[in-house]
C-alpha cells in the first residue's frame, strides 16, 4: 500500500534537519492490516534511534491507545478513506492534541478536507512503494508545533483583550462613583492589586462583580 506520498506538510513547510534528533520520538502506528503496518514500521526503522514504534492492542480504540502510550506522533494507515475513523481523531485533536500523519491509498479531496479539519497534520495519498517516512514525520511535527504556537498566541491576545475591557470598565466605574480621573482610577486599581497580591485584571473583575456589572462585562467581551 505504501508509496510515494502527496504530503501537504512537505509542500508547505520545510522541517529542520535535526527536528527528529531533538529526542527519541514515540510513534503510535495504527493500522488494522499487519502487512501494511510492517511496511510503515520498516520505513520508521530508517530513523534509527530517533523513533520508537508502538501499536494499539488488538481491538483497542485509538483514543485508549494514545492515553496508554502517550506517543509524540500518531500514524494512521488505512486501505481507503474512512470517515467513521475521523471521529476519534476529532476527539484527539480536541482533548489530547498531537501530530497525526495519515496514509490512504486512494485520492478523495472531500475526505482530505475532512481529515485536516479533524486534526490531521500530514495527509498522504500513497501507492505501491514505501515513501521516505522521515521528512513526512518531521514536517508533521513542525506543522503541529507551528499551529500550536499560533493558537497559543491567539489565546493570549484574546485574554489580553478581555482583560483590557475589564480594566476599562472598572476604571469607568471608579470614575463615575468616586469622581476620579482616568489616571487616578488606574492608579487605584494598581494599588489595590499590589496590596492584595493580585493582578490588575483580577481586581477589576472583582470590583465589577461586587458592583453587579459582571453581566455587562460579559456582553462586551462577546
Amino acid at each position: 500500500m505504501i508509496g510515494p506520498a502527496v504530503s501537504l506538510a512537505r509542500g508547505l513547510l520545510q522541517p529542520r534537519r535535526d527536528l527528529l534528533a531533538e529526542k527519541g520520538l514515540k510513534v503510535l502506528l495504527a493500522d488494522a492490516d499487519p502487512k501494511r503496518a510492517r511496511l510503515v514500521e520498516a520505513g520508521l526503522g530508517t530513523l534509527g534511534a530517533a523513533a520508537t514504534t508502538v501499536r494499539p492492542r488488538p481491538g483497542e480504540p485509538l483514543l485508549d491507545a494514545v492515553a496508554r502510550e502517550r506517543p509524540d506522533v500518531v500514524i494512521v494507515d488505512m486501505a481507503r478513506p474512512d470517515r467513521d475513523a475521523l471521529d476519534d481523531l476529532r476527539l484527539l485533536a480536541r482533548d489530547d492534541p498531537r501530530p497525526v500523519v495519515m496514509f490512504v491509498d486512494r485520492e478523495d479531496p472531500g475526505f482530505m478536507e475532512a481529515a485536516i479539519e479533524a486534526g490531521v497534520s500530514s495527509y498522504n495519498v500513497v501507492g505501491a512503494t514505501l515513501p521516505d517516512v522521515k521528512p513526512i514525520v518531521a514536517a508533521a511535527v513542525a506543522m503541529f508545533r507551528r499551529h500550536a504556537r499560533i493558537e497559543a498566541e491567539l489565546r493570549r491576545a484574546e485574554t489580553a483583550l478581555r482583560e483590557r475591557r475589564l480594566v476599562d470598565r472598572a476604571k469607568a466605574l471608579l470614575m463615575r462613583r468616586r469622581k476620579l480621573g482616568e489616571p487616578e482610577a488606574h492608579r487605584w486599581l494598581q494599588r489595590r492589586a499590589m496590596d492584595r497580591g493580585r493582578r490588575v485584571a483580577e481586581v477589576a473583575a472583582e470590583l465589577l462583580a461586587a458592583a453587579g456589572e459582571a453581566e455587562g462585562e460579559s456582553r462586551d467581551a462577546d
